[in-house]
C-alpha cells in the first residue's frame, strides 16, 4: 500500500486517514488495512511482525551514505481485530491511551506569539476588519496581533503584516543549552494574504524561498538544518522577498520555531560533530 511515499487516501479495504507531511523528522502517519476479501487463515496462533526497514540518512548510516534498506529507528504501534466463534482464550489488552503516547521529540519550541514584538492580543476581541475567503473570515490586521487556529495548530500564532514602505521581516532569538544533533525548522501558517519568505540563520540563508501563499489556511512545517549546535544564542530571520500573484498579501502567519531531536543512531554515530554549519549547512530532505 503507497510503498514509494503515503498520501492521504480513503478506500473501503485500505487508507490512509491521516498524514501531515512526507520526509520530515517528526512526521505522522496512520494507515489501515481490512483483510476481509483475503482474510489470514490460522487454527491455534498467527504472528505478525513489522518491517521497519527503509530509506535513512548518511548521518545515521555506518557506510555514511544515504541508504535505501536499512532498519530504521521509528515509533510504530498498531491494532489487529480477528473474529472466532466460541470461548475466547487471549486474555492480554491493550495498554491505557495515556500509556501510549509517543515520546516528546521536541529539544525546544520558541512559540512566537509569546515573545514580545508590542503585538494585539485580539483572541478575545472581534473588532478587526476580516478578509472572507472560502465561507471563512480570517482577520486581517495593520499591526502585529495574536491570532488561533486551534483546529490546525497546537499554540496561538502571531500575525505579522506587511508594510507599506519597507519589505517584511521578523527576528526569532532562540538559545540552546546542549550540544546534540538537531533539525531546525518552522511551524507556519500558508494562507491567500501571506507573502514569500527567505530564512536566515546568524546571516547564513537556510534553503530556498518560501511562498507561503495557500487559498485557504493550512500548516506548514519548513525543514532547514541538521546541525550540532554550540550551547549559546541563536537569531533566526525571516525576510519577505515578494509573493505569490494570487495572494492579496505578503504578510506573515507563524507559530513557531523548533528544534527537534533526530534518531538516538545519529548522536552515537556523530559522523557531523564537528562540521561547521555556517560554512557548510547540511540538510537531510526526506528524513
Amino acid at each position: 500500500m503507497c510503498a514509494w511515499g503515503l498520501e492521504k487516501v480513503l478506500t473501503p479495504y485500505f487508507g490512509v486517514p491521516y498524514f501531515d507531511q512526507w520526509g520530515i523528522v517528526g512526521g505522522h502517519t496512520s494507515a489501515y488495512r481490512w483483510h476481509i476479501n483475503d482474510p489470514f487463515l490460522f487454527n491455534t496462533s498467527i504472528k505478525v511482525q513489522f518491517e521497519t526497514f527503509g530509506w535513512i540518512a548518511p548521518d545515521e548510516s555506518v557506510h555514511k551514505r544515504a541508504m535505501s534498506w536499512n532498519p530504521r529507528e521509528d515509533d510504530y504501534a498498531s491494532v489487529a481485530f480477528w473474529y472466532q466463534t466460541g470461548t475466547p482464550t487471549f486474555k492480554a489488552r491493550a495498554p491505557h491511551a495515556k500509556e501510549r503516547t509517543l515520546p516528546n521529540i521536541e529539544r525546544l519550541v520558541v512559540v512566537v506569539s509569546d515573545l514580545d514584538y508590542g503585538q494585539k492580543n485580539s483572541l478575545a476581541t472581534d473588532e478587526l476588519p476580516r478578509l472572507e475567503y472560502d465561507g471563512r473570515k480570517i482577520k486581517e490586521s495593520k499591526e502585529k496581533e495574536v491570532q488561533r487556529f486551534p483546529e490546525l495548530f497546537d499554540h496561538n500564532l502571531l500575525f505579522v503584516p506587511a508594510p507599506e514602505a519597507e519589505p517584511n521581516s521578523l527576528e526569532i532569538p532562540f538559545e540552546v543549552h546542549e550540544r546534540e544533533p538537531l533539525r531546525l525548522l518552522i511551524n507556519v501558517a500558508k494562507g491567500p494574504n501571506l507573502g514569500v519568505y527567505e530564512v536566515t540563520l546568524g546571516g547564513v540563508k537556510m534553503g530556498e524561498q518560501m511562498d507561503f501563499y495557500s487559498p485557504n489556511i493550512e500548516a506548514r512545517e519548513y525543514h532547514f538544518l541538521d546541525f550540532w549546535p554550540e550551547p549559546g544564542t541563536y537569531t533566526l530571520r525571516l525576510e519577505c522577498v515578494g509573493k505569490n500573484h494570487l495572494s492579496c498579501g505578503s504578510s506573515l502567519l507563524i507559530e513557531s520555531v523548533r528544534l527537534r531531536e533526530r534518531r538516538p543512531r545519529v548522536k552515537e554515530m556523530a559522523f557531523d560533530i564537528d562540521n561547521d554549519w555556517r560554512t557548510n549547512p547540511i540538510y537531510y530532505a526526506g528524513t
